[in-house]
């Protein structure tokens, strides 16, 4: 596995986070190398044998991590203790205070978040694409972190993970009219006819709204660079799914 690790975390000695790429895993082609989903038709044995190699590379139980059933939606769910790896809730973003316990969101194309709050020891996965973007997911997983942990927004370091950006993600003009009356005009390109979506614009206006300054992204397009990350519409909807993990030490 080649994992990127996002800048703004690497100094926290108690959390470990990585995105990963399409790389260092056994999965075959359509899905190679590295593909983390197992609804994607790929051989199981091999997503296990995949999700073992990132285990031992960030250096956690596989048992103990929690993933998705990501449906698009706004749902965030609290793991607890009763969790593991065979027994993934259907949701959109995971919430945790309880260490040793990864989680981990999936994603080709769509934005793989990551959350940590250093002062109440709290961490974050969430999986925003243009759906969960404008039903606000981001802002509700931090509502909900503040909830459960008494997490303070300022305090918070969020990271945005490679996905597929405004230079090719073409929409259309239904999703640009909601866009638009949304207030996320600045999300879209026009070019001619076409227009292009840039869902990151979405989230970073939501977190400037609530004047959360501690975010870094990730910059890599995964359209443009399918071929260091997964890319659903690159890739004709036929690919593997890479993974965000983040990890309470």
């Amino acid at each position: 596995m080649k994992p990127v690790f996002p800048s703004i975390l690497s100094t926290f000695t108690d959390i470990t986070a990585a995105f990963t790429s399409r790389y260092g895993g056994i999965s075959k082609v359509p899905y190679a190398s590295a593909n983390l989903a197992f609804h994607v038709g790929d051989n199981p044995e091999d997503v296990i044998q995949n999700h073992d190699l990132l285990a031992d590379n960030l250096g956690y139980n596989r048992n103990r991590l929690i993933h998705m059933r990501q449906i698009h939606s706004d749902t965030i769910f609290l793991v607890d203790d009763n969790l593991t790896f065979d027994t993934p809730p259907e949701c959109d973003a995971l919430i945790t205070n309880i260490s040793d316990t990864p989680l981990m969101v999936m994603s080709a194309d769509c934005t793989g978040i990551l959350i940590y709050d250093p002062i109440q020891k709290a961490i974050g996965a969430v999986h925003a694409g243009r759906a969960g973007a404008l039903n606000s997911i981001l802002p509700k997983t931090i509502e909900a972190m503040s909830q459960s942990f008494g997490t303070h927004k300022e305090d918070l370091r969020i990271v945005l993970g490679p996905s597929i950006g405004g230079c090719c993600y073409e929409v259309n003009k239904q999703i640009a009219v909601e866009c638009d009356i949304n207030g996320y005009s600045s999300a879209l390109r026009r070019v001619d006819e076409k227009v292009f979506l840039d869902v990151n614009t979405i989230l970073l206006e939501q977190l400037k709204r609530l004047e959360i300054k501690n975010v870094e992204v990730i910059e890599h397009c995964t359209s443009c660079r399918c071929d260091e990350y997964f890319s659903y519409r690159a890739e004709a909807q036929r690919t593997g799914r890479l993974a965000g993990v983040i990890i309470l030490r």
